[in-house]
């Protein structure tokens, strides 16, 4: 939408100069279903705070998987400016693969449970300041990423962290404690698979790993650092191999990750490059942003330098560590404990009825003549 402003410039007689500013067409996609933020209350910020002399905005709301990605490649198509994701890293994802290599810019505003990416790009993750961050409209390009032919924008990977992806996709809840409670749940009885790893296509290493985190952005999400050091405009990805552990070295590795320093664990491997190309023994889960897909033994990954604009501050990568570990143990301390607590006692009955079980046996055998 064009807007005619007049303006007199004295510069000659009865001459008339007519300046012309353009609105940018922003669409905002809401997600109902993501998170647990009021989505509402995001709706009525826009509404006061979002320059209206800058943004001619309209509003969308997802009906059903997959209606961000229609809804933002209609807009591409349309040559609308940005399209904005009011949800979490799946909606983010839905809509920065639909409009990668066009003219239209992403936007973020986090709704989320673990916001990866706006997290990464230093978008903040209460409304207000996202709006504002629109407002700024500071432009770049950045990477994305290709698993298989699946678009990740932060992190993909397989392993364990797929196969967490796949039964926090299953569960009923959302939210860092259930992703937590299932990762304490299946940790450590989970069996590392064996890999081939062929890094640009030269060389080749043989790796027993718990997981493999290829990384565009630096976190899985709620600050959690798999890549401490990865950037969006590198024109690579990090990658981040953890080998098999023991229950004494989770606690270590936990704090490592939300402290930005799981690089310096010696049961981690970390390198970049732009292409890799993995073999595996079995078939499996991976993942790509968070949502789980099943595929074969043999996996691709690469980067796309710049494939996609975006609207976000100028820095980007880990903020204070420190702060943000105290954060979210003081907010979620008491849940993690009963959860952990309940776990405990669950992986005691079990090892307690296979005790049972295994006396049982010993003792019919004993009785054989």
């Amino acid at each position: 939408m064009w807007i005619l402003r007049l303006k007199t410039v004295l510069l000659q007689p009865k001459r008339i100069v007519l300046y012309m500013a353009e609105r940018k067409k922003i669409i905002f996609v809401v997600n109902p279903n993501s998170g647990t933020t009021n989505k509402q209350k995001i709706l009525n910020l826009l509404e006061t705070h979002l320059n209206q002399e800058k943004f001619d905005a309209e509003i969308q709301t997802t009906e059903y998987m997959g209606h961000a990605a229609e809804i933002a490649r209609s807009a591409a198509n349309l040559g609308v400016d940005i399209v904005c994701a009011i949800g979490g890293d799946g909606t983010v994802n839905e809509i920065a693969r639909a409009i990668a290599h066009s003219d239209t810019a992403l936007a973020i505003i986090p709704a989320g449970s673990g916001n990866g990416l706006a997290r990464h790009l230093h978008i903040p993750v209460d409304a207000l300041g996202a709006i504002k961050v629109i407002n700024e409209c500071n432009l770049s390009a950045m990477d994305y990423g290709l698993i298989n032919d699946h678009p990740f924008f932060c992190t993909c990977g397989m392993g364990f962290d797929a196969f967490i992806s796949m039964k926090f996709a299953q569960a009923g809840k959302r939210g860092p404690l259930t992703y937590m409670e299932n990762v304490l749940k299946n940790g450590l009885r989970y069996n590392p698979d064996t890999y081939d790893i062929y890094i640009d296509d030269k060389e080749q290493s043989e790796y027993k790993a718990f997981l493999i985190s290829c990384a565009n952005a630096s976190q899985y999400g709620n600050n959690a650092y798999i890549a401490p050091e990865a950037s969006v405009r590198d024109g690579l990805m990090d990658v981040t191999i953890i080998e098999p552990f023991t229950v004494l070295d989770a606690p270590q590795i936990a704090i490592q990750l939300f402290n930005g320093k799981i690089a310096t664990n010696s049961r981690i491997k970390t390198f970049r490059c732009k292409k890799l190309h993995v073999h595996r023994s079995r078939s499996g889960a991976i993942h790509f942003d968070g949502d789980p897909a099943e595929t074969g033994t043999d996996i691709d990954i690469e980067i796309v330098h710049n494939g996609l604009k975006c609207l976000s501050p100028q820095t980007e990568g880990m903020l204070d560590m420190g702060q943000n570990i105290q954060n979210f143990l003081a907010e979620h301390f008491n849940d993690m404990f009963q959860r952990s607590e309940s776990i405990l006692q669950d992986n005691i009955r079990r090892t307690q009825n296979i005790h049972k079980k295994n006396v049982e046996i010993i003792k019919k055998l004993a009785k054989k003549p």
